[in-house]
């Protein structure tokens, strides 16, 4: 048990932390930003770590303008710490209405089924 909260301490996030800000010119690998397709489901295994949480806000706002009721956040099992802070952003988005584990079939506890709003 020591183990786990001994890892848990090192990749915990404040709860209060903004989003890092975006990569350096020497840190991105890319020259100009990825589009990626807006579906009612997000995998974050492909994201580098650094920049889930940007990745996370820009998609719930692009989700809800597109009309999404329900998305699905793949965050993984693993020990929790992205499901977790999926979960701080989702509490702290105003549209969100609610979330819960997927059900077995769509990842368990391995993805977030998260509710939002209607657009105004």
């Amino acid at each position: 048990m020591k183990l786990i909260e001994f890892w848990r301490g090192l990749w915990k996030n404040e709860e209060d932390e903004d989003i890092e800000p975006p990569l350096g010119a020497d840190e991105d690998p890319f020259d100009e930003p990825v589009v990626m397709e807006i579906r009612d489901v997000i995998d974050l295994h492909s994201i580098p770590p650094k920049q889930v949480k940007a990745v996370i806000v820009e998609y719930l706002i692009e989700a809800r303008a597109r009309g999404f009721r329900r998305v699905r956040i793949i965050h993984g099992k693993g020990i929790g710490v992205q499901r977790e802070m999926v979960r701080k952003i989702l509490d702290r988005t105003p549209f969100v209405t609610g979330y819960h584990d997927a059900p077995p079939e769509a990842g368990g506890m391995g993805a977030t089924i998260a509710t939002l709003d209607a657009r105004d």
